[in-house]
């Protein structure tokens, strides 16, 4: 089998902004006591963009106070399956505070790019019904502002593929760390939806999802850390970072036997053209 994860002698990129972090949760708490520092280490490591998801209605303010310092960064307005319980909001409302947020971000700095994190996940308490309740006018704000939708899905790949068929986001989105088959994947890629690849792909246990990703098209697929969450193989335990975004291109091109060049230029084009950045 490929031995994936050594890729030491695999040659870095060399612009000094060659990557876009396109799921990283850079606003959490657990990068309070360092974030200038991850940040600096981030642009060494050829990080030069940051995408940050909204989780919760409460989270939406702090985050964008965050997004609005730094001009690299961008953010999205969504409420993740996660805090579905928490929200007291009807679906009519919801689909209203939405567009509401994002109007007034459009009004300031306008790096809002996206409709999530939102998504269905089958391996919570919390039944995918009404999960489903609270994803419904999430897409439907996705389509009523023209913008892409950041989409978990666990355990639920044939439930979003039918909400997907049903709603048609005009601007398609992506699949938040993906793991699913190739079929699946291409059946999101039909629908407008790219594959959000991760630490994940540097597990050798991970066999299906490093199938997928060797045989599914290159223009299909963008780089994320989910940092502070999906630590990478060698680091389970710690911390994520996005200053490991690189590891991760790394690992795909030796999987794709091509070069860190041609994943770091294609992956970041592919989110540029989804988020219109």
């Amino acid at each position: 089998m490929l031995e994936f994860c050594k890729i030491s002698a695999v040659a870095r990129p060399m612009s000094p902004i060659a990557l876009i972090d396109s799921h990283c949760h850079f606003d959490f708490e657990a990068f309070a006591p360092d974030r200038d520092e991850v940040w600096r280490r981030c642009r060494d490591n050829g990080i030069g963009q940051l995408i940050m998801p909204g989780v919760s209605i409460a989270q939406w303010r702090s985050l964008f106070a965050l997004v609005n310092s730094e001009p690299a960064w961008y953010g999205a307005v969504g409420v993740h399956p996660w805090w579905v319980a928490d929200m007291a909001l009807s679906p009519e409302r919801l689909q209203e505070a939405i567009v509401e947020r994002v109007k007034k971000e459009r009004a300031g700095s306008g790096r809002v790019v996206a409709i999530g994190e939102c998504g269905l996940d089958g391996s919570i308490e919390c039944s995918l019904a009404e999960q489903e309740t609270v994803l419904r006018p999430q897409l439907a704000a996705a389509c009523e502002l023209e913008l892409p939708v950041i989409l978990h899905s666990v355990k639920a790949h044939s439930e979003i593929i039918a909400l997907l068929k049903e709603f048609r986001p005009e601007k398609g989105g992506v699949i938040h760390a993906f793991s699913g088959s190739a079929e699946i994947a291409r059946e999101y890629w039909k629908l407008g939806f790219y594959l959000g690849i991760g630490g994940t792909i540097t597990y050798e246990r991970a066999a299906k999802t490093l199938r997928t990703v060797s045989e599914v098209p290159l223009e299909s697929l963008l780089l994320e850390s989910d940092a502070p969450d999906m630590p990478h193989a060698g680091r389970q335990g710690e911390r994520n970072s996005p200053e490991y975004l690189l590891t991760v291109a790394e690992t795909l091109a030796a999987l794709r036997a091509i070069s860190v060049e041609q994943v770091c230029a294609q992956t970041r084009k592919n989110t540029q053209v989804l988020f219109n950045l």
